[in-house]
This record gives C-alpha cells, structure tokens and sequence, in this order.
C-alpha cells in the first residue's frame, strides 16, 4: 500500500469515528421526565413520544404539555423544570462537565408555564444558565423563578 492511500484511510477512519462519537453524544440523555400529568410530549429529532415517567431528554429536545396536563423534568446536575397546561420548551444547549469547567443550560420557553429550580451548573457557573423567551433572555440568578409566556397570537 502506497503512502498517499494510507493517508487518506486513516483520515476516512478519523473522521468515522468523530461522527460516531458525536452521533453517541447526542443520544446520552440528559435529563428524565419524572412527573407527568395528562398529555404530554417528548420529541427529539423528528421522534415524539408520549411522555411517562423516566422518557429521557436530550439535547435539542422540545418539551410539551396539553391543555390540563403538567410534566415534571429532572436533569443530570439536579435542575428542576415543571411546566403548567399548554407549555412548549426546547434544550438548546446543555453541557454537564464540572471537572472540565464545561457548564451550560440554555432553553427557549415558547409558551406556557415553567418553574425552575436551579442545579449544580447555576451554583457553579451562574452566567452559563438562561432561558429565552419570544420577547427576552432571563439570565438565572438564583435558585427558583416562576416564569410564563403568552401565547403569541
């Protein structure tokens, strides 16, 4: 095998294996749907399903209730998300690496209710928590905030 050929195996290899790595990231929940009421929803690149206790919650996923329904959400630092009737929220960001200093939530609350309590990211990294609305941004400062959209029509 000539040297040129190796070369570009090894980078097809590479490059194989940080798409399997990053496609492996994205699966790796983040959180867990631990109270549920109602019709609610989990959906994940295309996928929806019926949310019950321990659905998971990854990155990019949009949360959402019905009319008379409430979910009760769980992340992996210990923050806490219950959204009311009629809610709609999607993770943006979230990185959970306290001994890599890598800490991030971000959310965008649509409509709907949400009571937030904070975890170890917003004690650590206060500025890496917020949650953006249809009008504005609430950088976390604290450790419980009750929060509703209108809906926009």
């Amino acid at each position: 095998m000539n040297r040129k050929s190796h070369s570009w195996k090894m980078l097809a290899g590479l490059i194989l294996a940080s798409l399997s790595f990053f496609s492996c990231a994205q699966t790796e929940p983040i959180g867990y749907v631990k109270t549920v009421t109602g019709e609610a929803w989990v959906s994940t690149a295309g996928q929806r399903v019926r949310a019950q206790r321990g659905t998971p919650v990854l990155l990019g996923s949009q949360l959402r209730t019905q009319a008379g329904a409430s979910l009760g959400v769980s992340f992996k630092d210990n923050t806490l998300m219950s959204f009311g009737p009629d809610t709609e929220l999607i993770v943006d960001e979230y990185l959970y690496a306290p001994a890599d200093d890598q800490l991030k939530l971000s959310t965008r609350l649509i409509r709907g209710t949400l009571n937030y309590i904070s975890g170890v990211i917003e004690k650590l990294k206060p500025d890496a928590v917020s949650v953006r609305t249809p009008t504005g941004v609430i950088g976390v400062r604290g450790t419980q905030f009750v929060l509703k959209v209108e809906d926009q029509k």
